[in-house]
């Protein structure tokens, strides 16, 4: 099998990638058929049934890599924010890379202990409504860092410790008041949001924080925002978080850590021809203004480590046509992937199969004329129960299956069970092996609990 290259725009490399498929001596049926690593994903629709969750390991790998050699320079640790996507098997994958751990919950700190519980001194706890029983599970496990968003938080805090009798090392998330070109939902960094607290009062707060018996001042927190493709926000907040540190410093302070946050978006339309590139970028607006400053970075990526890694497979049920409107009702609906009707997130839609013609369309640039706006919905008794709209798609029947590109990240971890309908299977493929991670849902496991 060859890579076809007339895909490249719709491919998502390494992970998702079309082959080419020759049948018989005539070839009759010669196509493109996309592949997750080695494996065909018409035989994990086959295996597995529809809809699936589909993931790269190979894909994920390589992310961590790309992390690791863009901040190779700078005293680093990657802290994957487990809320991107929590399966404890994509976990454990992280914690074999060495990876660390950000945490905004006791459960998905519980996740992380049983995948890896060593990885748990690599763990930075945030979050604005941490409860007692967390911070104590937390403190117990023996955590790197909490990061404390709030003075009522910081007492609580400072409570847990005593009672246990066990230092907590904190850091305050500040919030450096910076706008960041992002959804409103999944914008954190101005002073309107519900985040951190505001730098201009961290200097009182550390001053407080510091004459606690058990707990011990140690970084400076910050997070702007989820989804950020622009470079410049990132560079402005650590320069403040930079200034601070100075000044805190100056207050006799032992800073050690800065915990840049994470929120470096991908281009789900039209990805970077190179991550590589893209991430460097990235890497100097976040180190550039902590040079000199003798501190380890903390870095907390989640969608661009597993976004691209992901694909939602899913089977056409029927065609439909009203008034000249045409839709494609998939077996996937908003409670698997709830990012197209909660933000109107665009995702990339491919068929699984494409044929010679609509190739050679792409390639001459003249696709357009052999495909037909569609619209991809699920059956969910919901107007916003939508994948695309107006959608240009070659033609799909019946039967046919259709892969959402870039779901690795929030994809699963938003899922619900809504109209009680049985959450998907997830599989993790790696070469030519595949794993079922998470086992298909099935109706009496969504009301056992209710009897």
């Amino acid at each position: 099998m060859t890579s076809r290259k007339d895909f490249s725009g719709l491919e998502r490399p390494p992970g998702f990638v079309f082959h080419e498929r020759r049948k018989g001596v005539l070839r009759r049926g010669a196509g493109f058929v996309l592949h997750c690593d080695e494996i065909p994903m018409p035989k994990l629709a086959e295996r597995f049934g529809t809809p699936l969750y589909v993931y790269s390991a190979t894909a994920i790998r390589k992310r961590i890599e790309a992390f690791e050699k863009a901040f190779r320079d700078f005293p680093h640790t990657i802290c994957y924010s487990v809320k991107a996507n929590s399966n404890v098997s994509i976990l454990r994958l992280l914690a074999d890379q060495r990876c660390g751990f950000d945490v905004v919950s006791g459960g998905e700190l519980e996740r992380v202990l049983v995948a890896d519980r060593r990885a748990a001194k690599r763990v930075v706890f945030s979050g604005v409504g941490k409860s007692r029983d967390e911070m104590t599970a937390a403190l117990k496990a023996g955590i790197l860092l909490f990061n404390i968003e709030s003075e009522s938080e910081l007492w609580a805090l400072a409570e847990c410790s005593t009672q246990l009798r066990t230092a907590a090392r904190v850091a305050l998330r500040v919030n450096p008041d910076v706008k960041a070109d992002t959804h409103p939902y999944i914008s954190t960094g101005l002073h309107e949001h519900k985040f951190g607290v505001p730098i201009r009062n961290a200097r009182e707060l550390y001053a407080k924080a510091s004459g606690a018996r058990y707990l011990k001042v140690a970084g400076v927190s910050v997070h702007i925002g989820s989804q950020i493709t622009d470079a410049a926000p990132f560079a402005e907040a650590v320069a403040r978080v930079a200034d601070l540190v100075r000044d805190l410093r100056g207050d006799g302070h032992q800073i050690d850590y800065i915990d840049a946050g994470g929120g470096l978006g991908i281009d789900y339309a039209e990805p970077a021809e190179s991550f590589a590139d893209y991430l460097s970028q990235y890497a100097r607006a976040v180190t550039n203004p902590l040079r000199g400053l003798d501190v380890h970075l903390l870095l907390e990526p989640g969608r661009s480590i597993v976004g691209p890694a992901g694909a939602l497979l899913t089977s056409v049920i029927y065609r439909k046509e009203n008034d000249g409107k045409r839709f494609l009702v998939v077996d996937a609906a908003m409670n698997d992937l709830i990012r197209p009707a909660l933000y109107g997130a665009y995702h990339e839609i491919v068929p699984v199969i494409q044929n010679k013609e609509t190739a050679a369309g792409d390639a001459a640039g003249d696709s357009a004329s052999k495909k037909e706006p569609v619209d991809v919905v699920g059956p969910v008794c919901e107007s916003g129960d939508f994948f695309a709209r107006d959608r240009k798609l070659p033609r799909v029947e019946e039967g046919g299956l259709l892969a959402i590109l870039d779901a690795g990240a929030y994809g699963m971890a938003l899922s619900s069970n809504y109209n009680t309908r049985p959450r998907p299977a997830e599989v993790l493929v790696k070469g030519k092996s595949v794993k079922v991670i998470r086992h298909r849902e099935r109706v009496r496991d969504l009301y056992s609990v209710e009897l």
